[in-house]
């Protein structure tokens, strides 16, 4: 018999009650909405997020649904999570799975592949989001098959259908598809939890990546604390924030939640509303690159996703030959002293530092997606994020 939700949950958890008033006035629900403007930056080019760790069981694959939930749901367009794990990724346990398909049948089909419907067969939906997520094998044996081609031609592929792709690695960094990951990602994702095993590995994986050739994708990514378990009160979370703030871009502290620490299905209206607002955070931070890197892509209004054509392949860099981890010195020009801030990016065109305003920002026209509050077109979505 399957080990499934239905059967290991003694109850299914309840809607957390959201409060119906804002706290803070006018200026907490004009910074808010300032927040949602940034998440719903129109995509005229494939966005692509890899969420990774070097070390298992910290919330990886909680943090990608919770997060591909949370941008499908305020966004209201295509948003898909791929599992890239290739020991048993547990990505296909986080929502109801419609088919038994996996990422090795997608692989097989995609020479026959013409549209988006061809797609979906392959694929799961959130019916509370509208996030959708490719599955991987369950069998060990089988998901290490998945190699560095096949995952370039996965994000290829769905890279003309869906304007976000999450995707969830496994916990190695020199397995075969995880050069694809870092090569193609936008931005990066790291995880962490608030415990002196789980903060140090993160920060050696930022030391990997920024001594091979990544230090530029380890400047703009974003530190997740993530409470899969509850923290121990001799843990000062604090200083794990102040080292990581010196790290990368952002730091977001996910607070313990039951339900997600169920690892059942993934579900929004379950969380806790502070969990809920931390991955609304994370989905702001998301939404400050997706406005940065579509404006250095210098789309201007009236073009439509995808281009005709396409969009111009994102120049690969030379993934590193394969060294024993955690590798030797940093390179010339690599990442800092512990302690040492980051060269951060400039403010034209860029991110505001966290915890600053946020510049207003206005959709452009001609985005590709129907924008959230307008009504989607016949025929939008299998089935619309909006139905149940």
């Amino acid at each position: 018999m399957e080990l499934s939700s239905d059967r290991l949950l003694r109850g299914q958890p309840k809607p957390q009650k959201q409060s119906r008033f804002q706290f803070g006035g006018k200026s907490a629900q004009a910074g808010r909405q300032q927040k949602l403007e940034l998440i719903r930056h129109p995509v005229m080019t494939c966005y692509r997020i890899a969420v990774i760790s070097l070390k298992g069981g910290v919330g990886k694959t909680t943090t990608t649904t919770s997060l591909g939930a949370t941008l499908a749901s305020e966004r209201q367009d295509k948003v898909i999570a791929i599992d890239a794990n290739p020991d048993a990724g547990t990505l296909g346990r986080r929502i109801k799975r419609q088919t038994g398909a996996t990422i090795r049948d997608l692989v097989t089909a995609i020479p026959n592949i013409r549209n988006y419907m061809d797609i979906r067969q392959y694929t799961s939906q959130d019916p509370n989001s509208g996030l959708e997520i490719v599955a991987n094998d369950v069998d060990p044996a089988v998901s290490t098959t998945f190699d560095d081609s096949d995952y370039r031609q996965v994000i290829q592929v769905l890279g003309q259908h869906y304007p976000i792709i999450l995707t969830d690695s496994g916990t190695g960094l020199l397995y075969s598809a995880m050069r694809g990951v870092l090569d193609l990602a936008d931005q990066l994702i790291v995880v962490a939890t608030p415990s002196v095993d789980g903060a140090s590995s993160a920060s050696t994986t930022l030391d990997w990546l920024s001594a091979h050739g990544y230090a530029d994708l380890v400047q703009r990514s974003i530190t997740v604390v993530s409470g899969v378990r509850e923290t121990s009160k001799m843990i000062k979370v604090e200083d794990i924030v102040a080292h990581f703030q010196t790290r990368c871009r952002g730091v977001v502290v996910v607070p313990f939640d039951e339900s997600l620490a169920a690892g059942a299905e993934v579900n929004l209206q379950m969380m806790r509303p502070k969990v809920r607002d931390a991955y609304f955070e994370l989905a702001t931070l998301v939404g400050e690159d997706i406005a940065r890197s579509q404006q250095q892509a210098g789309w201007q209004g009236q073009q439509q996703y995808p281009p005709q054509g396409g969009y111009p392949q994102q120049q690969q860099q030379q993934y590193p030959p394969q060294q024993q981890y955690p590798g030797q010195p940093p390179q010339q020009g690599g990442y800092p002293q512990q302690g040492q801030p980051w060269q951060q990016p400039p403010q034209q065109g860029g991110y505001p530092q966290q915890g600053q305003p946020y510049p207003p920002q206005a959709p452009q026209p001609g985005y590709g997606y129907p924008p959230p509050h307008e009504a989607p077109p016949p025929g939008y979505g299998y089935p619309p994020p909006h139905q149940g």
